[in-house]
């Protein structure tokens, strides 16, 4: 495994056309829907952009970047799969242009049992985000405390119309609402506490339903505290399941791009 690697992928590798590439691999890996759905996006697929960025990051970290065993390539797990469940990797040749900023250059995505992963003698892990699966349940046992000022005062253009244009003190009212019927939705369904993980931690997301019980409208974002737990932001939907995919594809109760 590689050391010492930069942390972004931008400086690991150059990459070409690369909302092109991200159509391919998505293309590659088993249907998924890799597009923002509230949120305007600068390029394509920009889900996946943000999760194939972030996944490489925490790989370098991990130093589970492959180097092969003639020095010319490098590889590393995407994390995702074909249809039929075949790993896919990245893989990347020397990059031999003078005076490069990077050291790589990124050739394709390729499957597990290709030829062109031949020459390394083994192929790296997937990022591993957790070693507590515990992290990733929301546990109703422990004491619940919310900033609710500080979710509404700074994340205030983060609310849909017409949440954003209200007085403070009459959507803080109505969020605290919103919260408690999310801790009794968890309560009832432990996977309507949905982990993302950021900055190196996990943290659980629970649905703020506003104006339809059966639709959220922002995710409220948990950190555990290990005696209890702590809401102090919000996030968008898009943003939220970028953040959750990271970890894995986040099932459809309520958060879904």
């Amino acid at each position: 495994m590689m050391k010492d690697l930069p942390e972004e992928l931008f400086d690991f590798a150059f990459i070409p056309a690369w909302d092109e590439k991200l159509e391919q691999l998505a293309e590659l890996a088993e249907p998924e829907n890799w597009d923002y759905q509230f949120t305007d996006a600068d390029g394509k697929k920009p889900i996946l952009g943000n999760y194939l960025k972030h996944t490489y990051k925490r790989l370098a970290r991990e130093e589970k970047v492959e180097l092969a065993s003639n020095g010319q390539h490098v590889t590393f797990n995407t994390g995702l799969v074909t249809p039929s469940q075949e790993p896919i990797y990245a893989l990347f040749n020397q990059n031999r242009k003078p005076d490069a900023r990077q050291p790589w250059y990124f050739q394709r995505f390729v499957r597990r049992g290709e030829a062109d992963l031949n020459s390394f003698d083994q192929l790296p892990e997937m990022a591993h985000y957790f070693d507590d699966p515990a992290v990733l349940v929301f546990d109703h046992r422990k004491d619940f405390r919310v900033n609710v000022e500080h979710i509404v005062s700074e994340n205030k253009e983060r609310f849909p119309e017409p949440y954003c244009n209200m007085d403070e003190y009459v959507l803080q009212t109505l969020l605290k609402g919103s919260i408690d019927n999310a801790r009794e939705r968890v309560r009832r369904n432990y996977k309507t506490a949905v982990p993302n993980f950021y900055r190196g931690k996990v943290q659980l997301m629970l649905p703020l339903c506003i104006s339809n019980a059966a639709k959220a409208d922002l995710a409220l974002v948990i950190e555990d505290h290990n005696s209890f737990y702590r809401a102090a932001t919000c996030l968008m939907l898009d943003w939220a399941y970028g953040n959750a995919r990271l970890l894995a594809k986040p099932d459809k109760e309520w958060l879904q791009p």
